[in-house]
């Protein structure tokens, strides 16, 4: 059965789903005040392609990924570009969402703002204030009461003790203790505002999150999931304030996705050594980014470097060629490859083994179309095409990946041209034309019916 690593036990727990045949999934969106990094990239395949196998396995699946759309670091962007709040996570959430398409991304079933539930978490830090686990402070804000909920630190493995030592608190610092954190932010001026019963003011990040999951999903629900920097205290805070808040366990399934580094150091806006999935996609196919987050293991480090990519360019194009010009056939679901292929996957979503047995199907196409066993290579690729779809790889023909876009009618008059040398046994014209197809990254086969053509 699938198992799924979960940061709260430390071990991979078979997976069960509250509500029989139904999966309920929060995953931490973006926060919108930039271009998304490789690092959110990674976020958004994994747990697309976590969705897509369990919709594979026949599970329905509700999948929440929310965006914050308001936060310090959007007030402070706007304000350096001169631009209103709304202006800027407008244009960054387009972004984005065409990013994630690009990335064959699906989008979720439920996408909810921040700005638009601001009513669920003034409810929720009522709640909090009534049982005594959220107070006012002489500042306004509202505070969590870190003490008062003793199972803090259990998801990061973090003692009280072990926090309070790295605690740092301002001189005009307004909280009771240095652990606790914000609920609410009161009103500064010239930044947004909401009304409230605690005074006007703001949401503190680690509420939205709480509030969304709760009134999208309901109080307890299956996995909850975004990057490794999210366990504290992002995520560590949205256990103690929903559990405190509707006393009963807030996700049974913590999953957490490894760092995207360069250089050995991990990749993040703060630090300035990110790339853009902007200016990735200028240079490389969505679908080759796709197979290169999803080549290492979730949670493991990846290191991101333009060889890598380029070497999962390779590897995507034996896949494709594997189907290129394959015969109808039906897909056969219960065939080793399959059992192969859905044991990795349902060892915690384990995608490098998964690809490997998608590489043998490949081997094997190769092997029945060249014993000439039509009905082999049309079984296979079927089978090939059903199973890399859940991983959301090869959904597009053959010529298209292989091809790519651009002006394919000059290249078609080249490649006919060489051809017609070629009958005509003008090999040095055939030569010539071969070269300057290479130099444009054309690459070519003959083959018995004709000259094929792919991009490099």
């Amino acid at each position: 059965m699938l198992k799924i690593y979960n940061t709260l036990t430390r071990a991979k727990d078979p997976f069960v789903p509250l509500e029989p045949g139904h999966v309920r999934i929060y995953v931490c969106g973006v926060t919108v005040y930039d271009r998304c990094h490789l690092g959110h990239g990674r976020v958004f395949v994994v747990f697309d392609t976590v969705v897509r196998y369990l919709r594979h396995l026949g599970y329905r699946v509700t999948y929440v990924r929310n965006i914050t759309d308001i936060d310090d670091k959007i007030i402070n962007r706007a304000k350096e570009n001169g631009e209103d709040i709304a202006g800027l996570t407008e244009r960054t959430i387009a972004a984005m969402t065409e990013d994630t398409t690009a990335l064959l991304v699906a989008p979720p079933d439920h996408e909810p703002r921040a700005t638009r539930h601001i009513d669920h978490m003034t409810a929720m830090i009522e709640r909090l204030m009534a049982k005594d686990y959220a107070y006012q402070g002489p500042n306004g804000d509202v505070y969590f009461h870190v003490r008062r909920f003793p199972r803090y630190g259990r998801l990061s493995g973090r003692t009280l003790d072990d926090l309070k030592v790295g605690a740092r608190v301002e001189a005009d610092e307004a909280k009771d203790d240095p652990l606790d954190f914000v609920l609410w932010k009161s009103a500064r001026a010239h930044e947004p505002a909401w009304p409230s019963p605690f005074g006007p003011g703001r949401p503190g990040w680690h509420i939205e999150c709480s509030a969304m999951a709760a009134h999208c999903l309901g109080d307890h629900f299956d996995i909850h999931g975004g990057g490794l920097d999210l366990t504290f205290p992002h995520h560590e805070n949205e256990i103690a304030q929903s559990e405190a808040a509707n006393d009963v366990t807030f996700a049974d399934t913590w999953m957490h996705v490894g760092f995207v580094r360069t250089n050995g150091e991990k990749m993040a806006k703060s630090l300035g050594n990110f790339r853009t999935l902007h200016d990735l996609l200028a240079v490389f196919d969505g679908e080759v980014l796709r197979y290169f987050l999803l080549a290492s293991h979730y949670r493991s480090p990846l290191n991101y470097d333009d060889e890598s990519i380029g070497q999962c360019r390779e590897a995507l194009t034996r896949l494709y060629q594997a189907l290129k010009d394959a015969p109808d056939g039906e897909p056969e679901s219960d065939s080793d490859y399959a059992r192969r292929f859905r044991a990795a996957m349902d060892d915690d979503f384990n995608t490098p083994g998964a690809l490997a047995v998608l590489f043998e199907m490949g081997h094997a196409i190769q092997r029945a179309r060249e014993q000439g066993d039509a009905a082999a290579v049309g079984r296979l690729a079927a089978t090939l095409r059903l199973l890399a779809g859940t991983l959301g790889l090869l959904t597009r023909p053959p010529a298209a990946f292989l091809q790519g876009t651009g002006d394919h009618e000059d290249i078609e008059a080249l490649v006919a041209l060489r051809d017609q040398a070629r009958r005509e046994r003008q090999w040095a014209r055939s030569d010539a034309l071969r070269d300057e197809l290479r130099a444009r990254g054309i690459v070519l086969e003959d083959t018995p019916t004709g000259t094929v053509w792919r991009r490099v």
